[in-house]
């Protein structure tokens, strides 16, 4: 059955339009590309502008697109509504009838539901008068590479005023939406640390630097980074991801990797536990007589909506799915998210779209048997362009408190 949002028909959700944006859905999750490869899903997203007959702009940093809506010369206010559509290097097993035909490569964190939602937010806005310009904003690489930092140097977002976006989340019933100043995303960095030793027989460790032996003790001590040397209060992890060694079973190892990342929320206990990963990495070279190096890759910085912004995503959520409907999360997520480059610009507000449903298998993002609940698509759709049209009143209205 159809999930229609609250008072959903003033703003033009129906039965078809949910139809359309199901079938965009399955058509994106089945043609997954992975980040900067976008091209089948940026054309595909090029005809279903062509059939709403709004105009825009393709191949903005790589395979981003870029619609117009409302007052193109901007004489008043600029919102732009961003989509992720990038997809992640999985095999997926969810066997579902419309899986990627792509081996190897998956929607597994529900872009494919956030193109189909600002393609319905797109429908929606067609058919109004718009106080305004609205631009819808389908990003490229959000996964990998951070696209986000691509499509801004495109001389259109110079004119954006703010920017809102949201993200499927399988923890939140659908109909939820939660929405909230402050921090939402952390900072993501990564590390590659490599370890050398004397190689040797199996039989004869006291010949050797045993460098399997140094990194699992090094995957030991990096946990106390977290648990010793931050303040509890500021979530943060260290995880490693991979280590790989070796080549044989009696064979000892001359060499050995380990590759994960750093996720925290404040900046102070950021730089410690960055500080505290390079110490521990050259303490190995004395401890075990082995050689050690680090590399640490600078990831996203945090999200962090802005007051304002929030308050006006908060208002378009109650108008959406009611005050039962809108939640605040208690702790910020450790994900990251490359909406962040766009905040760093103008004020903006990211929020969560509820789309946990029992009668789906239990199976988190960034996993082989993902899926969400598609009564989330009108959900979306529907704040979407409510939050664009109460933003440009927002900006209007100071606007004439100025003049």
């Amino acid at each position: 059955m159809a999930y229609f949002p609250k008072d959903s028909r003033d703003i033009g959700i129906d039965a078809g339009l949910i139809d359309w944006m199901r079938a965009i859905r399955r058509e994106i999750h089945e043609h997954p590309e992975l980040s900067f490869q976008e091209k089948r899903t940026s054309q595909f997203i090029c005809e279903k502008l062509d059939e709403l007959n709004i105009p825009y702009t393709n191949n903005i940093g790589g395979t981003g697109v870029l619609a117009y809506l409302g007052d193109r010369e901007k004489t008043r206010g600029c919102v732009v509504l961003r989509a992720d559509m990038d997809a992640l290097p999985i095999t997926e097993n969810t066997g579902l009838p419309f899986s990627s035909k792509n081996p190897g490569v998956m929607h597994a964190c529900g872009h494919d539901g956030h193109v189909a939602m600002l393609l319905g937010a797109a429908s929606i806005l067609k058919r109004r008068s718009i106080p305004g310009k609205v631009i819808l904003l389908f990003q490229p690489a959000e996964e990998k590479g951070g696209g986000a930092e691509r499509m801004l140097e495109s001389d259109v977002l110079a004119e954006m005023d703010t920017i809102f976006a949201g993200h499927i989340d399988r923890h939140l019933d659908t109909g939820q939406i939660a929405a909230q100043p402050g921090l939402i995303c952390a900072f993501t960095d990564e590390f590659s640390i490599t370890i050398g030793g004397k190689g040797g027989h199996a039989a004869k460790p006291h010949e050797t630097t045993d460098c399997i032996v140094v990194a699992s003790l090094l995957v030991m001590s990096l946990q106390t980074l977290v648990s010793r040397e931050t303040n509890p209060v500021f979530p943060s992890v260290v995880t490693v991801g991979k280590l790989s060694g070796g080549s044989a079973p009696n064979v000892i190892a001359d060499r050995a990797m380990l590759e994960g990342t750093i996720r925290t929320t404040d900046p102070v206990g950021r730089e410690k536990i960055l500080n505290g990963l390079k110490r521990m990495v050259c303490a190995m070279e004395d401890l075990y007589e082995a050689t050690a190096s680090v590399q640490i890759t600078p990831g996203y910085p945090p999200v962090i909506n802005h007051e304002t912004s929030a308050g006006i995503a908060m208002a378009a959520a109650r108008q959406t799915v009611g005050d039962e409907g809108l939640i605040q999360l208690p702790h910020p997520s450790l994900g990251g998210e490359d909406f962040s480059f766009y905040l760093n610009r103008v004020p903006g507000c990211m929020v969560r779209f509820g789309a946990k449903n029992s009668d789906l298998q239990t199976a988190a993002a960034h996993s082989p048997g993902f899926d969400f609940d598609e009564g989330v698509l009108p959900v979306g759709a529907e704040f979407l362009a409510r939050v664009a049209l109460l933003a440009l009143a927002d900006i209007n209205v100071k606007a004439q408190r100025h003049d």
